[in-house]
């Protein structure tokens, strides 16, 4: 990269050799696609439902938390406005 007048140069994008056709692309798409699948490591029963209490535990946290603040805030405009 060179510097022209305090700038730094954006590097262009490389460009294929040739234009792939629509068929062509959603053929590589699909075999990168596959190639990712093969990489994911499932969890087990045991830790999927580990994980699944987790969550659920932590959305009743957060609807307890903002039902307070809801009835709280609630509350105090009735307080302040009548």
């Amino acid at each position: 990269m060179t510097e022209t007048s305090g700038k730094t140069a954006i590097p262009e994008r490389p460009r294929s050799p040739r234009r792939r056709g629509p068929f062509a692309r959603l053929s590589l798409w699909t075999r990168q696609v596959v190639a990712e699948l093969r990489k994911v490591v499932y969890p087990t029963r045991k830790q999927l439902l580990t994980y699944t209490a987790v969550v659920l535990v932590f959305v009743a946290i957060m609807i307890t938390v903002v039902s307070l603040l809801d009835l709280g805030l609630g509350w105090a405009m009735f307080e302040i406005f009548g």
